[in-house]
């Protein structure tokens, strides 16, 4: 999920021989509802999808390796009429949907990700696949390196040599490098990236993940003083929901202040389907028709899933309109060639909306589905007016990887562009009005100067 739930990943390589599992004759005969049957290569995401019978398996490739993927699970209920299949994954937590395209394409669409990804058949997984993965340290590396390589879409955005990089590092590692010793090694490679939509883990205490230089300490004291700080300035009782992720509160000059800290985890149970109903239910009970402005309040948000950020967006808007167009780096040589762009819509909710003027608070604690949720709004009309700092600067779903020796990692490998073709990779999206966020002095002094410049710009905008 956005920070990020749940991403599956296929780096497709041109370069690969694909042989051993032989597709069925049936998946290509051309005669009733085409089969899923067999062995499909992702574009983009250095993904294959094996469906054996009622499994679905997916392997993380690169040029260089082939490891189990992230994406596994049993067929739940019946194959569809059009033959789709439903494949709950990540131990049931999110659906992995699958619908056949004619014999030789499919569409492969998570539940808790934007948009949909594209396969195409192959006669049969890599060789590699089926071989045991050497776990030396030299492996591991080279594992790590290439993923980089083949599916990081910014190095040149971020002025970074990746080739220079394995020429300085690769020589470090050798077949008695210790853990500590590699962990430093990849750490020191990803860590000038300032991405934070990277990481990397052993399983056990060596963690690291990427940041932005500017971002402001957060750990459980700074975030018990904002919340504190914040539930001050509002200065009328918040009302929580879906786990305390939504906080609402009617000003009392009409404006609605709605504060969303994450799009993830809104029950005990690690459920997308149940996140999705208590988003609903908590959204229903906010008074949208009795409001004069509303404030959108993400500046401590540590992102989610896309959609469910699309799904408050539905309450905003009384007609459809395209939230942003989604890339994927699609070449393993070339970081410029990605897939072709996929339109993400928002669609109007059903029921209760609100129409009027919008102010959202934004700051470098508001990261990945923060950030595409502040990213759609700019295409609504009227577009809300941005107040606070620049968010963090990642939008990307994440690829969740493992490496031969069981460590986890973790990159981005799509781009968000506006319909102009901006991104905002790495400086974040910029505030129309520029404030303090967060700050010693904002604390000290008892402000939130945001939430101020808000309350005035929709009161002024109302008149």
């Amino acid at each position: 999920m956005h920070s990020r739930i749940l991403t599956v990943t296929l780096a497709a390589s041109a370069v690969l021989t694909l042989t051993g599992v032989a597709t069925p004759a049936s998946a290509t005969a051309g005669r009733g509802t085409p089969s899923l049957e067999g062995v499909w290569q992702m574009d983009g995401y250095g993904t294959a999808v094996a469906v054996n019978g009622r499994r679905l398996t997916t392997y993380d490739t690169t040029a260089v390796s082939c490891l189990p993927g992230t994406m596994k699970g049993e067929q739940r209920g019946h194959t569809a009429a059009d033959g789709s299949r439903r494949f709950p994954v990540f131990g049931g937590a999110v659906d992995v949907t699958v619908t056949p395209r004619g014999d030789e394409t499919a569409r492969l669409r998570i539940a808790s990700s934007a948009g949909v990804r594209t396969l195409h058949r192959v006669a049969a997984l890599p060789d590699r696949c089926a071989k045991k993965p050497a776990a030396d340290p030299r492996a591991v590396f080279d594992v790590f390196w290439r993923t980089y390589a083949e599916n990081y879409p910014f190095f040149a955005a971020k002025h970074i040599d990746w080739q220079a990089v394995r020429d300085r590092y690769r020589p470090r590692v050798g077949k008695d490098t210790t853990d500590d010793e590699l962990f430093a090694v990849l750490r020191e490679m990803i860590e000038p990236l300032h991405d934070a939509h990277t990481s990397l883990s052993d399983g056990k205490d060596r963690e690291f993940g990427g940041l932005r230089p500017d971002t402001p300490p957060h750990g459980p004291e700074d975030l018990a003083r904002i919340d504190t700080a914040v539930a001050k300035a509002v200065g009328v009782p918040l009302r929580q929901y879906a786990g305390g992720a939504l906080s609402f509160a009617r000003l009392p000059e009409g404006t609605g202040y709605l504060r969303i800290t994450r799009f993830v985890g809104y029950t005990d149970e690690e459920s997308y389907a149940k996140w999705e109903a208590e988003l609903d239910a908590a959204l229903d009970r906010i008074p949208w028709k009795k409001l004069t402005g509303l404030v959108l309040d993400v500046r401590l948000n540590g992102g989610g899933a896309d959609p469910l950020a699309l799904r408050v967006i539905s309450r905003l808007t009384d007609r459809p309109y395209t939230a942003y167009t989604k890339y994927a780096r699609n070449d393993p040589r070339d970081p410029t060639r990605f897939t072709p762009g996929q339109p993400i819509t928002v669609r109007p909710h059903h029921g209760p909306r609100f129409t009027g003027p919008v102010a959202v608070l934004t700051g470098p604690l508001a990261v990945s589905a923060a950030e595409t949720f502040t990213q759609a709004l700019m295409a609504r009309s009227p577009e809300p007016v941005r107040i606070g700092q620049n968010t963090q600067g990642v939008f990307s779903d994440t690829m969740d990887r493992t490496l031969p020796n069981g460590w986890s990692f973790a990159l981005p490998n799509e781009e968000f562009r506006t319909a102009d073709g901006t991104t905002f990779d790495g400086p974040g999206i910029p505030p129309h009005h520029r404030t303090p966020v967060f700050t010693e002095e904002e604390f000290e002094q008892g402000r939130d100067s945001a939430l101020t410049k808000a309350r005035e710009l929709l009161r002024h905008r109302d008149r």
